[in-house]
């Protein structure tokens, strides 16, 4: 079943959905070659802590960081370590705040230093893929409006969707139904009050992808870069609001 919110609801996960932007942007102005990864974990923790959240991700299924701190041609869930980061790297920030028992869940691809055309030109269009999908959105609308729109986005700017990871519903949980995939045409219809978690995932290479031994870790096949770009979002008459954002 998909949960509608009641307006305290998400009064709660525009709260959650803050905080997350407010660690977003602490974060960006630590991004630098020289940095790693685990630094920003441990920025990302005490932040989100001092303000009185949790972090969603801190021991989610095992995992042990705080935030996903994926690079280059790591598509999603990048564990915190040593790694440092290098000028022309991309890194993926996947953060999770849950505050007072509701979730947000927001991710964004920022450049170490000067980055190539080709990873702008990655960065830019997965951006305004989901803005792509974001505007389809409103009450009534089906679900497969947004998803086409981001694979249509994707193919017409040569880039590929990865098919096996997908977005979803959040609140109470940090993955709610329905599964958002970014192909395709998913026959859900849009109801005022849903809490999604919009998030193309897009490669500049093709879309095949696989797991490391870590568990955790999904990287390319090709090796080329990936970028992952999230908003949660509640859906209204009218349209939809970001909680994710200022």
């Amino acid at each position: 079943m998909i949960n509608i919110k009641t307006d305290k609801e998400i009064e709660l996960m525009k709260a959650a959905g803050h905080l997350n932007y407010l660690t977003h942007q602490y974060l960006k102005e630590n991004i630098k070659p020289g940095v790693t990864t685990s630094y920003l974990d441990d920025l990302a923790y005490n932040f989100i802590t001092s303000k009185g959240g949790t972090p969603s991700f801190k021991n989610y299924q095992g995992f042990p960081g705080s935030i996903c701190t994926s690079i280059n041609d790591v598509v999603v869930h990048g564990i915190p370590s040593k790694q440092v980061l290098k000028e022309g790297d991309i890194i993926a920030i996947d953060i999770g705040v849950l505050y007072k028992g509701y979730h947000s869940d927001s991710a964004w691809t920022y450049p170490v230093g000067k980055i190539d055309k080709e990873k702008e030109h990655l960065l830019e269009e997965t951006k305004n893929a989901l803005y792509k999908g974001l505007s389809k959105i409103k009450n009534g609308v089906k679900l497969g409006e947004v998803s086409r729109a981001i694979e249509n986005h994707a193919k017409e700017n040569g880039l590929s969707v990865v098919h096996e990871l997908v977005g979803h519903g959040v609140g109470k949980n940090l993955h709610e139904k329905p599964d958002i995939p970014n192909y395709g045409y998913p026959d859900v219809e849009l109801k005022t009050g849903m809490t999604l978690a919009i998030e193309p995932m897009l490669n500049l290479g093709t879309r095949n992808i696989y797991l490391l031994e870590d568990d955790w870790t999904i990287v390319t096949r090709d090796g080329k870069p990936s970028a992952h770009f999230e908003h949660t979002i509640v859906v209204t008459d009218e349209g939809y609001e970001i909680l994710t954002g200022e």
